[in-house]
């Protein structure tokens, strides 16, 4: 793919069926990366939708020594604080499994942008392309920690944001180049709110999701509130 952006949508019932669509998409993933190649390269989304998916992993059966897990943003806090993804996926799901310590791979932006962004270049550039990345949508279209209207440094790995429009305005991202480095990409989106969103994608509105182009087609599971 080198010029537009292949979607394939799935509008299920409800956000429960989104949660679970995902979660079994992401334990069939990681089975045929490790067949394929010994081990499974994920990278986590925060926000409420993938949060439902990740309960449900943490109660499922994988082969958790092979499983390798990125962040594709994170805000810039203390480590352990609770508005971090890194926090909210050991919570609910890392915690709870047997995925070996060394293999969570979390951003350091507590050190603040610049110095987060270039560390975790460090962590990712020996290992893309990701098997799979996981991405929310937000209201006004942003997804991982990359926002309409901002266009920072996409020709680096990963990226400092220093005037999020939403609260911490300071954050670590991967680029879209980075995200779109993947055998697969799962977007959900779940609620009213983010119906809005989804048409502007639709219509071709340029968002930051929109720029994400890994050569596979993107997976966009919905719940009949966001797609409709």
């Amino acid at each position: 793919m080198t010029d537009e952006q292949k979607i394939i949508w799935h509008c299920l019932a409800d956000a429960d069926a989104v949660a679970e669509n995902a979660a079994d998409r992401i334990l069939a993933a990681a089975k045929e990366a490790i067949v394929r190649h010994g081990r499974f390269r994920i990278v986590l989304a925060g926000g409420r939708t993938p949060e439902a998916a990740y309960r449900l992993l943490a109660n499922a059966n994988a082969d958790w020594r092979r499983w390798h897990i990125y962040f594709g943003d994170e805000r810039c806090l203390p480590p352990a604080h609770r508005e971090r993804n890194s926090t909210m996926a050991a919570r609910i799901w890392l915690d709870h499994v047997a995925i070996p310590r060394r293999q969570i791979h979390v951003i350091p932006a507590e050190l603040g942008p610049a110095e987060g962004a270039r560390r975790y270049t460090d962590e990712i550039v020996g290992v893309l392309p990701f098997d799979l990345v996981i991405l929310g949508l937000g209201e006004d279209g942003h997804t991982a920690s990359l926002f309409p209207g901002h266009r920072p440094l996409m020709d680096r790995l990963v990226v400092p944001v220093t005037n999020a429009p939403k609260p911490p305005a300071e954050r670590v991202s991967l680029s879209s180049f980075s995200l779109g480095q993947a055998e697969q990409v799962l977007v959900l989106v779940t609620g009213m709110e983010k119906h809005g969103a989804i048409q502007d994608w639709k219509a071709g509105r340029q968002l930051p999701i929109s720029d994400i182009m890994p050569k596979n087609p993107l997976h966009v599971l919905l719940d009949d509130l966001a797609g409709t």
